[in-house]
């Protein structure tokens, strides 16, 4: 089933919209720490993004016009704001639809479905620089070569791409493999970042991951 982020300050609202999207089978992430919001949805590189406007750290607009720029949708905006001149703007910007809130249920999943029914499919390779990845298979091309990634090695080198040329931190590839941004043993991560590593050597790529002492990894380029 799809996956879907949340990106919504009111907590009732948020836990509201939960229980009705997983009531439906979808795979929910709502977000609830709004730093860095378009680093947190392009690790989790979800099917949907209900995005509200009014946030408190970055306007809704601006993480739209972002994770645009990233080549991400559909994002569907929900908001209290019913000017005409708001909806315009959010689809400037990008947005796939627009919905007031309160939102009647049926009319928010007869819209999610619509969304995805038209993206489906569409979500093509995501280019990496010398290399282009399928995020959804793990997939990854190298001119007339493939190679196939486990779900861990995926995870990881997806994240590096799309938050590319950004440090992506330890502690959220800790999240993004384990559920939690605290260490299932101090030496898992770098376990998985050596087993990347020796997988991308296979197409000479292992130099493309970069150690940033103290922060975390980035991809080259």
């Amino acid at each position: 089933m799809a996956r879907i982020t949340i990106v919504e300050d009111d907590s009732m609202m948020r836990e509201e919209l939960m229980d009705i999207l997983q009531k439906e089978g979808f795979e929910v992430r709502a977000i609830a720490d709004f730093h860095d919001i378009v680093a947190q949805i392009a690790t989790s590189a979800p099917d949907l993004v209900l995005l509200d406007i009014n946030l408190p750290e970055q306007s809704g607009f601006e993480i739209c016009k972002s994770l645009k720029l990233k080549g991400m949708g559909p994002i569907l905006i929900l908001t209290s704001r019913d000017k005409l001149q708001d909806e315009l703007h959010g689809l400037h910007l990008g947005a796939d639809d627009y919905l007031t809130k309160p939102c009647n249920r049926d009319r928010l999943l007869a819209r999610i479905q619509n969304l995805l029914r038209r993206f489906e499919g569409q979500l093509g390779l995501i280019d990496g620089g010398s290399f282009s990845l399928d995020p959804n298979t793990f997939t990854l091309y190298k001119g007339s070569q493939s190679l196939s990634l486990s779900a861990n090695e995926g995870k990881i080198l997806l994240a590096l791409v799309q938050n590319k040329p950004e440090v992506v931190s330890k502690s959220t590839l800790s999240d993004l493999l384990w559920g939690t941004d605290q260490y299932i043993d101090e030496n898992a991560l770098q376990v998985n970042l050596t087993r990347l590593r020796k997988t991308l050597r296979q197409l000479n790529l292992e130099s493309q991951i970069e150690t940033i002492r103290g922060k975390g990894y980035r991809l080259r380029g």
